[in-house]
């Protein structure tokens, strides 16, 4: 565990304390760079194929995707918003560790960073670091190996993005969230791109039903993988 992020690590969250972790840590770990140009990529689909056999590779990867973002995301963006603690997300500077079924365990981060000084000034600049060093490079190396559209990859990192907002939400009343929602709610970048964030999931009325039904934009194509369906916010469904 990084001590500077000991306080998040309460109720919901103690399952996150080993998940950052800094380079005392014995268990091994490969670095992000080689894992996404190498054979240890293959290796770890092909482990967490075992247990889906004939099943579509892209959405394999989708769904392996899936378990390195609720990794990732959670305990990434929590320490941002509620510590203010900008830590060191580039691919050049991770090690990636992994489970024996292939899974991403945890992440074996060069040291634990530092406090944001000063705050940020928008959601772009707090997030830089997550976005341009690492999601968007590992999102790029995934999808071509994979050949799967980027869009799902990125539409399965905001499902995990936009959900933690709603549980920081309700866990913690009065923390500031502006940038988080500032971040899934802008249509482009700071340069003109399109943000790959911007608004994943989308809330809507069904009949018959009181509550609003949460669905993501774009289907993470887990009816290919073999003995799976839809998921229960999925846009075809």
């Amino acid at each position: 565990m990084i001590p500077a992020l000991a306080p998040l690590f309460i109720a919901d969250f103690q399952h996150y304390r080993d998940v950052l972790v800094l380079p005392d840590d014995p268990r091994v770990g490969v670095p992000l760079r080689t894992f996404l140009t190498s054979e240890y990529l293959n290796d770890a689909l092909t482990r967490f194929a075992s247990a889906y056999p004939d099943s579509d590779p892209r959405g394999l990867a989708s769904i392996w995707s899936k378990y390195y973002f609720i990794k990732l995301i959670p305990p990434v963006v929590a320490a941002s918003l509620i510590l203010n603690q900008r830590l060191p997300l580039s691919l050049d500077h991770l090690q990636l560790i992994l489970d024996e079924g292939g899974l991403p365990a945890a992440f074996k981060l060069a040291d634990s960073g530092q406090r944001w000084t000063p705050t940020p000034a928008d959601a772009f600049e707090r997030f830089d670091d997550l976005l341009e060093q690492h999601l968007g490079p590992f999102i790029d190396a995934l999808a071509r190996h994979f050949r799967l559209s980027p869009k799902v990859l990125w539409s399965n990192a905001g499902n995990y993005f936009e959900w933690l907002l709603g549980v920081l939400a309700n866990a913690m009343p009065h923390a500031d969230l502006t940038h988080g929602h500032q971040l899934l709610n802008v249509q482009l970048l700071p340069d003109g791109s399109r943000n790959p964030l911007y608004q994943p999931v989308r809330y809507i009325k069904v009949e018959g039903q009181d509550e609003l039904k949460r669905q993501r934009r774009v289907c993470c194509i887990r009816y290919r993988v073999n003995g799976l369906d839809y998921c229960a916010n999925c846009p075809l469904s």
